[in-house]
């Protein structure tokens, strides 16, 4: 038996902050080694999870049993899990193989709040998965959505820290300490002084969203006359229109067309309010392919067509 071997179970991470990533460097910092089957993917970056794409129940007890099998490790970790099907496979091979410690690390939220598991499957990890758990870790204010009106003797409350993964570490010492022979009351304090020294020295991943936003901003108020199309600006960042979407909904709240537009929308009405140029030759000097054009489009933000506001704003 491999007694400095935990097995990991739970989702993807591509950011290294939380899931799969961290269990096994967590584990690896603390002297052990970490084998790991992954129950999801998600697509996510430091702004939050876009996608979501669980493995199938075969593929997760496969690599589960090759593991098993082959290392026999004293103790398991289980994180996200979101189908009911892989649950199920989950449970089985935990009767099958009867680890010594199983700590459950429940991933019921996101980190922005959205829940990632239905009542079915949660249903379920209450009636199957909790019986065969040596320690359930829960957050305070998740409480009532896991545990519901159970009342559990092998339940570990932390505390709500939303720092991501912080709760990877907490677990992976957690199991680390088990392994070693400490008491639960022993395992805790350890698990919580780790946490400390992660907490005092770690450095929070940065994405470039806030940077790349200004930028963006930079680049419509020189080039709107010019350009109208996200791509064009995208390709100019270097990055995909869907993430330049996604960097503008989450700091202004806004899709990209939409500040571009608004760019158009003023200098249009600056035009109409300050010069003297027709409609036609505004329609042209911002790239519109005809009066009717710029019109439409003009109508459709602003809710009066170019004339109509020219007229209310010389009145």
């Amino acid at each position: 038996m491999q007694d400095k071997t935990i097995l990991t179970i739970t989702g993807s991470d591509p950011t290294g902050e939380s899931g799969i990533q961290a269990d096994i460097r967590y584990i690896a910092e603390l002297g052990y080694t970490a084998v790991s089957a992954i129950t999801t993917i998600t697509l996510q970056n430091t702004l939050g999870i876009q996608e979501f794409h669980d493995l199938p129940a075969s593929v997760v007890g496969g690599q589960i049993d090759a593991l098993v099998n082959d290392m026999q490790p004293r103790a398991v970790k289980i994180g996200m899990m979101r189908r009911v099907e892989v649950i199920e496979t989950i449970v089985k091979a935990l009767r099958r193989y009867r680890p010594d410690f199983v700590i459950y690390d429940p991933v019921l939220f996101s980190s922005r709040g959205e829940r990632l598991m239905g009542d079915e499957a949660l249903n379920l990890i209450r009636k199957k998965l909790f019986p065969l758990c040596t320690v359930i870790i829960v957050r305070h204010q998740e409480a009532s959505d896991l545990l519901g009106d159970m009342v559990l003797g092998n339940v570990c409350f932390i505390d709500d820290d939303n720092r991501h993964g912080l709760s990877n570490g907490f677990s992976s010492a957690l199991a680390v300490s088990l392994c070693e022979g400490a008491s639960m009351q022993e395992a805790v304090g350890k698990a919580n002084d780790f946490c400390k020294r992660q907490l005092s020295g770690a450095t929070v991943l940065q994405g470039r969203s806030t940077q790349l936003y200004n930028d963006f901003i930079s680049l419509v108020r020189q080039d709107f006359a010019t350009k109208s199309d996200v791509a064009s600006y995208a390709d100019k960042l270097n990055v995909s229109s869907a993430y330049l979407g996604q960097v503008c909904r989450r700091i202004a709240g806004r899709s990209p067309k939409s500040i571009i537009d608004d760019a158009i929308v003023k200098d249009i009405e600056r035009q109409l309010t300050k010069t003297g140029h027709t409609i036609q030759e505004i329609a042209l000097s911002l790239g519109f392919s005809s009066q009717a054009h710029l019109s439409k489009f003009f109508k459709n933000i602003v809710g009066k067509s170019p004339s109509e506001y020219r007229t209310i704003q010389k009145t």
